[in-house]
């Protein structure tokens, strides 16, 4: 996996955050936020930013689908101090769209995840509704993507199939 670029490590980048709380259930052997407990921290935190945005909206028979989770692990984070979860929309396809989430303790980030979500109805992916897609481009992360970084989120033969 590519390490995270510059720009996830910042939250002024994100236009959404979200505050939640750690657990002590949520810590491992060693101390520190189990990987799995972080991974359910930026579920939280998904659904949160989806239900902000209204992803919900859709036409009868239509669901969203996840297709693609990807973290990258930075530094341990640690109970009880609480994590803000902060997201945006960093690439948006004919049918997909992918959600960069960043969660930050005491400032600093401690872990980014990019989720890949695609649109469907009976038929398979079906294009993303011109109401949605105005949402999600005024909910973009301010990214500067690196050509490799571009290439992995924007390639054409993968917008095309999804």
């Amino acid at each position: 996996m590519p390490k995270p670029q510059s720009w996830q490590l910042e939250r002024a980048n994100y236009p959404f955050n979200h505050r939640t709380e750690t657990r002590f259930a949520d810590l491992d052997l060693l101390g520190h936020i189990n990987n799995v407990s972080m991974a359910g921290l930026f579920e939280h935190g998904r659904g949160m930013f989806n239900h902000a945005i209204e992803v919900e909206r859709r036409a009868p028979g239509q669901r969203w689908l996840i297709v693609s989770v990807a973290l990258e692990y930075i530094a341990e984070a640690h109970f009880p101090e609480h994590v803000e979860i902060a997201s945006g929309i960093l690439r948006i396809g004919n049918s997909s769209w992918d959600i960069a989430s960043a969660a930050f303790q005491g400032g600093e980030c401690k872990a980014t995840c990019v989720t890949t979500i695609v649109l469907t109805d009976a038929n398979g992916p079906t294009a993303l509704p011109a109401d949605l897609r105005a949402e999600f481009e005024r909910l973009r992360v301010k990214a500067v993507l690196s050509v490799n970084t571009a290439a992995r989120f924007c390639m054409p033969a993968m917008t095309a199939s999804i």
